[in-house]
């Protein structure tokens, strides 16, 4: 049977409770096991390649990974650089599933042959995730190597040889975005029943190449791409899934987040509530992508983990101590949204809470004849994490300049707990309270719309999704975290 069939009908390991949030049980933690890598990728976050100086003993690992089952961790996804490149890699593998706790993999599939994959299968590996980039040409640019698409690939059709449904994830930026539905055909030929997609952040690598960044202009767009990928994966037992800087309530935001019968929308940057990320060296940090500067809480060396992440309670959550400012700091779904992915928004324009990587705001300002476009103005200094300056620019949809600040106005900001509505017409979500929709002025019923999300058709897929292999389809977003960092 399929790896995970065990468990039909348990809850879905990283669905996060009520009692996971007011409690801070780290649910899911993305573990970079080592920055030593066999690929050479140009968007890579963490400018992996070389191992790190002084990155944990496998003593001092299973140390840490009792200390996680304490917290309450349900799940590790293992990470690089490769994380096979460690000769103890699968001794890892092992002690997690020891501690009760699930195991999972994301890869570049470099050299990931049928016989890695069989003994890490055999040590307790459950799921598994492959980075696609493109097209091969497309690929193996960013890969760095050529022949590194024909790998990734393979290991896709070795890890659902092998009994597990694998997972692809793939970045988007200026390369990548116009041959998406080339990669869902390919990846879905070889196997993949899972795909999460993300925004390619300048960071890192990345942060050196201005040329590969999508502009904000171009998210409506791209998201219409995705939408119409979503729904034909859906049809076919595919589904995609968005990483944390994909959104955010526009008109598809129902489809990136819905993950039960009950619509579902985002609510802010989760790093250091229920997520947790250690690096090789045994940095503790809220979220894989962000940097330990800023937004880490020691080593696992210093003290104990339990200590750490008590003390990094509300420190990366923006509406704590960093307030949503420019068009965020106006918006109408501030309260709710907090200003998108931490990450994104940081890296672009120098600190949180100002996120132009938004569906809404693209959307919003482009039937005002405006568009925002950044800009690259200062380099990167060269290590794992960094970021360059930009600028964000202000102009009308040709391109020309206009004043700087010169935002239309928009509707006042919400009560946060106040339950958002998904209008039936344009599906755009409203605060209940408000008597028309935001977006295009329908009347908001005062009940979700039957059909509004198509929960039928989402729980239909969950429960195809589960006849091939439960672990996957319960636990939905196996592949988010771990996808900008490997």
């Amino acid at each position: 049977m399929a790896r995970g069939d065990e468990d039909v009908g348990r809850d879905p390991v990283r669905l996060r409770s009520e009692a996971d949030r007011s409690e801070r049980h780290p649910v899911h933690v993305v573990w970079e096991l080592t920055l030593a890598c066999n690929l050479r990728c140009g968007h890579c976050g963490s400018r992996a390649g070389r191992p790190r100086p002084d990155e944990l003993s496998l003593d001092e690992i299973r140390a840490v990974i009792d200390e996680l089952a304490e917290l309450g961790t349900r799940e590790i996804t293992l990470i690089g650089g490769e994380a096979y490149m460690r000769r103890d890699w699968l001794d890892i593998i092992r002690a997690v599933s020891r501690a009760g706790i699930r195991c999972g993999m994301q890869t570049g599939g470099r050299a990931f042959t049928r016989a890695k994959i069989e003994a890490a299968v055999e040590a307790g590996l459950v799921s598994g995730g492959v980075s696609v980039d493109g097209t091969e040409p497309i690929h193996d640019r960013l890969r760095g190597v050529p022949g590194s698409y024909r790998q990734a690939l393979n290991a896709i059709a070795e890890f659902a040889r092998a009994g597990i449904t694998p997972g692809c994830n793939t970045q988007i930026n200026r390369l990548s975005a116009p041959v998406l539905e080339e990669v869902f055909d390919a990846v879905y030929e070889a196997g993949a029943r899972l795909w999460q997609v993300q925004l390619t952040v300048p960071a890192g690598n990345a942060a050196d190449q201005d040329d590969l960044i999508l502009q904000p202009w171009q998210i409506p767009e791209t998201y219409d791409t995705l939408a119409r990928l979503f729904e034909k994966g859906r049809r076919g037992g595919f589904r995609l899934f968005s990483g944390n800087n994909i959104g955010y309530y526009g008109p598809y935001e129902h489809l990136w987040r819905t993950m039960t019968e009950e619509p579902a929308y985002w609510d802010g940057c989760g790093a250091a509530e229920t997520g947790l990320a250690l690096e090789a060296d045994g940095a503790v940090k809220g979220c894989p992508s962000l940097d330990r500067v800023g937004y880490g809480g020691g080593t696992t060396r210093e003290r104990p983990l339990r200590e750490i992440w008590a003390e990094m309670a509300g420190t990366i959550r923006p509406e704590v101590t960093r307030p949503a400012w420019g068009y965020c700091g106006t918006c109408y779904y501030r309260s709710v949204c907090k200003s998108g992915c931490t990450w994104t928004a940081d890296w672009l324009l120098g600190k949180p809470g100002n996120n132009p990587m938004c569906d809404h705001r693209a959307r919003t300002l482009r039937a005002a004849g405006l568009r925002e476009r950044v800009e690259r103005t200062g380099a990167a200094p060269g290590e794992p994490f960094d970021k360059g300056e930009w600028r964000l620019i202000l102009e009308t949809v040709e391109g020309e300049a206009v004043p700087e600040g010169a935002y239309p106005p928009a509707p006042q900001p919400r009560d946060p707990s106040a339950p958002m509505l998904l209008c039936g017409r344009c599906r755009h979500y409203s605060f209940a309270g408000d008597e028309a929709c935001v977006a295009c002025g329908a009347e908001l019923e005062p009940e979700q719309p039957a059909d509004a999300a198509a929960p039928a058709d989402v729980q239909a897929l969950l429960d195809r999704l589960a006849a091939i292999d439960a672990e996957h389809a319960l636990r939905l977003a196996a592949i988010r975290s771990a996808a900008a960092a490997t």
